[in-house]
């Protein structure tokens, strides 16, 4: 496989190759803000390095749950204060996503150790789920 220099440009469709991406999509980011790609003189985009790792990071943001225009408020906001309110918000439901998922995981595994004929009827899984029926005393 032949290695490129860290100033070699990609195309649309390489790029979107790489990352495994429909072209209309690189088009869309680019549409909104997200992208600026170099042009050619008869206007192909051309990708460069710095590219990679903004298709990198949108990809990833994406992932954490940002929203288009939250990853493009992130990247171009030039008030550091602006950036970290946006990336502490994006922390803070993450961390709740997160916590949600280990809360079903929980419940997922207690079902799976649970020997009742009715999962609903286990004592263990009837635990978990007690605060959401209403039922906890404490």
């Amino acid at each position: 496989m032949k290695s490129r220099s860290r100033t070699a440009t990609l195309t649309i469709g390489e790029l979107a190759e790489r990352f495994d991406l429909a072209t209309h999509v690189l088009r869309h980011w680019e549409a909104v803000g997200l992208l600026a790609p170099a042009r050619t003189g008869n206007g192909r985009r051309r990708y460069r390095p710095v590219d990679l790792y903004r298709v990198a990071a949108i990809l990833q943001a994406k992932e954490a749950g940002l929203a288009l225009n939250d990853i493009h408020a992130m990247f171009s906001t030039p008030d550091p204060a602006t950036r970290a309110a946006i990336l502490r918000r994006e922390r803070d439901n993450l961390a709740q996503r997160i916590a949600d998922a280990q809360s079903s995981l929980a419940l997922i595994e207690a079902a799976l150790r649970c020997r009742h004929g009715d999962v609903a009827t286990c004592p263990h899984f009837q635990a978990l789920l007690a605060e959401r029926a209403g039922t906890n005393e404490h």
